[in-house]
């Protein structure tokens, strides 16, 4: 018999009590159940390859 929270799919929910909540951002093209990878400055799915990048806070000194 397995051993319980033992799968890498545990690290992508929460669970409080009864509540269930993801942690990480569904890709928009694959749908529920394909998370995208966060990176430093972008979301990138890696099923369909979507990518999603951050705006930048600070502007471009030149």
């Amino acid at each position: 018999m397995a051993k319980t929270n033992t799968g890498s799919v545990y690290r992508f929910y929460k669970i409080d009590g009864d509540k269930v909540t993801r942690l990480k951002r569904d890709c928009p093209r694959c749908g529920k159940g394909v998370f995208m990878a966060e990176h430093k400055d972008r979301l990138s799915c890696g099923k369909c390859g979507f990518t999603e990048f951050s705006k930048k806070d600070s502007t471009r000194a030149g």
